[in-house]
């Protein structure tokens, strides 16, 4: 009897397993606010350490897997583990509570939001507040703006609420959790870019499954603090002094209501992952992705950036004295709200990419090719 072909679908087969998605769900819906990412790094870590041969973490909390780490190239893989919140700014003598951003918190979607803050008791549930359509002058309507949101935590006096154990300068944090729309979109707030933590995380996982002999230390590193300012890939790029880096993050698709191509580009969920052309981006390696992706069939995307990429990309490329760089992105709608959106299948092309990317490199003439 013939055998059967081998069809697209089953050479594509998922790649993510049950405890993978397991992960994802435990990693999305867990707090890591710029600049108190601890819990979500350990959540992190503790998936990753069965795929590394060592780890550390920097005073500042960004976290790095090490595999193959007495080698003498490195090489990165890198992405952002924290999320955007609010901070405590002000709390009046009635009790409620007025904030300031973290990160690029956006003050539109706000009102009705069900929220957490951050204490040394615990967490203390509150709600963003907004006065009813009934008793709105439809004429002279305010909208959102950070001088006007406010949080109610059910409390009636300044007293109270500190009673509680709110402080100026507690974090604040969306309570909306992971779901999955129609079988095959991710959705919930810090996708942007936790997904990229997970997805350099799986690419670790394939390495150590399919028993790959890398000939270089390679760092999947999950860095703190990018949404102010790329400040945890800064550090980290100065710890490790890699030869080349591979960044993940997001980028916005396109295709949904009131989004500008001409400004944007034209970005598809489902279409795969990204590619980055921009002076950060390092073209001989860019040329190495792009040749993985092509041997690989992973459908593929372009973007151009203007200037700088505005991820951690740009503090790999120009520090240590130069990191050749590259960034593939996952398509992403809604950034910045707390029903950010992506596609299973980008998702898992990413991860493919990487790996594939990662996988072809060699230690020695590439190193010195992609300088």
């Amino acid at each position: 009897m013939a055998k059967k072909k081998t069809t697209k679908k089953t050479a594509n087969k998922s790649l993510l397993t049950t405890g993978s998605m397991d992960f994802m769900e435990r990693y999305l819906n867990n707090a890591s606010p710029t600049g108190f990412e601890s819990a979500g790094q350990k959540i992190w870590l503790e998936y990753l350490k069965p795929f590394v041969d060592d780890h550390f973490v920097d005073p500042y909390g960004t976290t790095v897997g090490v595999i193959n780490p007495e080698a003498k190239y490195k090489v990165v893989i890198e992405a952002h583990a924290d999320e955007i919140s609010w901070f405590v700014h002000y709390i009046t003598k009635e009790g409620f509570i007025y904030v300031r951003r973290n990160g690029g918190s956006d003050h539109i979607i706000a009102p009705s939001k069900r929220v957490n803050i951050h204490t040394d008791k615990g967490i203390v549930k509150a709600v963003f507040g907004w006065p009813a359509i009934h008793v709105r002058n439809g004429k002279t309507e305010v909208t959102p703006s950070l001088d006007n949101i406010f949080l109610d935590c059910g409390c009636s006096s300044k007293e109270e609420v500190e009673k509680l154990g709110v402080h100026v300068g507690c974090v604040i944090t969306f309570e909306d959790e992971f779901m999955i729309l129609n079988q095959r979109n991710f959705t919930g707030r810090a996708l942007d870019n936790r997904m990229g933590g997970f997805m350099i995380a799986e690419v670790a996982r394939l390495l150590k499954e399919n028993k790959v002999k890398l000939p270089f230390a390679l760092y999947v590193t999950n860095s703190v603090q990018e949404e102010v300012g790329l400040r945890g890939a800064e550090m980290i790029v100065e710890r490790i002094k890699p030869d080349l880096a591979i960044i993940t993050d997001v980028t916005h698709d396109t295709q949904t209501p009131m989004m500008n191509k001409i400004q944007n580009g034209d970005i598809a969920c489902g279409a795969g992952p990204v590619l980055c052309y921009g002076p950060a981006v390092h073209n001989n390696l860019l040329k190495h992705i792009v040749k993985a992706a092509q041997d690989e069939k992973i459908p593929f995307q372009r973007i151009a950036a203007s200037r700088a990429t505005g991820t951690d990309t740009d503090a790999f490329a120009y520090g240590a004295a130069g990191v050749p760089s590259a960034l593939i992105s996952l398509p992403l709608r809604y950034m910045h709200t707390t029903v950010e959106t992506v596609h299973r299948d980008d998702v898992e092309n990413v991860i493919r990419l990487i790996y594939a990317s990662v996988k072809g490199l060699k230690a020695g003439a590439d190193m010195r090719y992609f300088k």
